[in-house]
């Protein structure tokens, strides 16, 4: 099941995609101030949604049109946490060595934006970088999960994220990596979240990102280092997940800071991401 949000920034309508690609309301089922948020995973609120689909009882959502916005696919989650260098190719490509351990870092929750909204390159930036990586979102509360399975029963889907960085904010500034990762609009979600059910192995997804149209990043998640449901289970120890939260789960090999002559975003640039069976993104890069 594909679940989504239409409309302006800060006026988004939650919604399903139907298997004929058409848009279903969720307003008239969940309540006309629900949204896709913590509350609405914690309740149960997928189950009732897939229930209602497939006895076609949500109305067609009206009032769009195909150039109408589509906005990130969850509301602002509680939190975004981050694994970095989890991807052997992206790890060599950067010149550091195989974590022993998940290397974790945050990313404000106020860095979401649609799929195919702006990217803005930070005043002062002159390294601002892409990755393209597969999101987790949390559908219940995960505390000291104790196994893979159980780790598991905790997604409630997955998406694509575009976690851009600022590579000498990040890495040249001193302190923590978060001041590279946390800029406005510096993660680009969606457009859908596919439920877990639709994902049956998530280590078998390939990832791909273009800039002005040149493929840069090509990569597959069965080449993370840590699995998503080990991401899972592991975070657990350290802090409660809890419904609604986002996990970036790191990216492959084909980012700027990688690259010969480190080509970084300018004004302009155009990017465009995909993973398959989770849709794509294309935003377009302007100027803080």
């Amino acid at each position: 099941m594909k679940l989504l949000r239409v409309g302006p920034p800060g006026e988004e309508r939650p919604a399903v995609l139907d298997d004929a690609g058409r848009l279903r309301d969720l307003r008239s089922l969940i309540g006309q101030e629900a949204d896709l948020d913590g509350a609405f995973f914690a309740s149960g609120q997928v189950v009732r949604v897939a229930n209602a689909l497939l006895r076609d009882e949500l109305p067609l959502f009206t009032g769009v049109g195909p150039h109408d916005r589509v906005g990130p696919p969850i509301v602002r989650p509680g939190k975004i946490v981050c694994i970095g260098l989890n991807y052997r190719d992206h790890a060599e490509e950067t010149g550091a060595d195989l974590p022993a351990e998940p290397i974790i870092f945050m990313k404000a929750p106020n860095t979401v934006v649609g799929p195919d909204d702006e990217v803005l390159i930070p005043r002062g930036s002159v390294k601002t970088d892409w990755e393209v990586e597969l999101a987790v979102v949390i559908g219940a509360t995960a505390r000291y999960l104790d196994s893979h399975e159980a780790a598991l029963e905790c997604v409630a889907g997955y998406a694509i994220s575009n976690d851009v960085s600022e590579r000498e904010f990040q890495l040249e500034r001193g302190g923590q990596w978060d001041k590279g990762k946390s800029c406005e609009t510096f993660n680009p979600l969606g457009p859908w979240l596919v439920t877990a059910d639709e994902v049956p192995d998530p280590q078998n997804l390939g990832l791909r990102l273009w800039v002005n149209g040149e493929l840069r990043q090509n990569g597959d998640t069965k080449n993370m280092i840590f699995g998503v449901v080990e991401v899972v289970r592991y975070l657990s120890q350290f802090m409660v997940l809890e419904p609604g939260d986002l996990i970036n789960t790191g990216t492959p090999a084909g980012v700027a800071l990688g690259m010969p002559g480190q080509p970084y975003l300018r004004h302009g640039d155009v990017l465009e991401l995909e993973i398959d069976g989770l849709g794509r993104q294309c935003q377009t890069v302007g100027q803080a």
